[in-house]
């Protein structure tokens, strides 16, 4: 029961963590953060028993950096949504293209990275939209990321834990 998951909240009860129940409790007996909905189950000690939290709010604010989401193909693809972005073909068929060639100066970044199927990116060749005469569908964009990403997993074995997820998230796992 002390290695069961526990969410744990900022103190804007945005997702930061998930913990252990051991931790969860010294955090809380220490009164550095607060039960928010309680798991199953009780922790007996010699004179006291302590239900077993299952979410946790933390009383100060802990600053992070936002994180970034790596540029690699599959983020790419799940952008724009496995679509060709020249001819709007959707297929699992893919490559990676970038707009502006990198052996004339483009760079490796989310601007310049789009998905294309085989025979729009062998049209296209080494040469930019413009000069092959295709247009993008949709301009190359760098998707936003919303501080903490709660595994699949735990979503589906915690059903308590969903109210204090961003809505995004809930969407992106149903």
């Amino acid at each position: 029961m002390v290695n069961t998951p526990v969410l744990v909240l900022n103190q804007n009860y945005e997702p930061l963590n998930i913990s252990r129940v051991r931790r969860a409790m010294v955090l809380v007996m220490r009164g550095k953060a607060e039960t928010l909905e309680n798991g199953s189950g009780l922790i007996h000690t010699a004179s006291d028993a302590i239900p077993v939290p299952s979410v946790i709010c933390l009383v100060y604010l802990v600053k992070r950096p936002r994180p970034e989401k790596k540029l690699t193909r599959y983020e790419v693809f799940q952008r724009d949504k496995y679509t060709c972005q020249y001819c709007g073909r959707e297929t699992r068929e893919l490559t990676l293209d970038h707009v502006i060639p990198r052996h004339r100066g483009g760079r490796h970044i989310w601007e310049n990275v789009v998905s294309a199927c085989r025979r729009c990116n062998n049209r296209k060749a080494g040469r930019t939209p413009k000069e092959a005469g295709m247009r993008l569908i949709r301009q190359p964009f760098a998707p936003h990321v919303s501080g903490y990403y709660v595994p699949y997993e735990y979503i589906q074995r915690h059903n308590g834990w969903q109210k204090f997820l961003p809505l995004q998230q809930r969407s992106d796992e149903d």
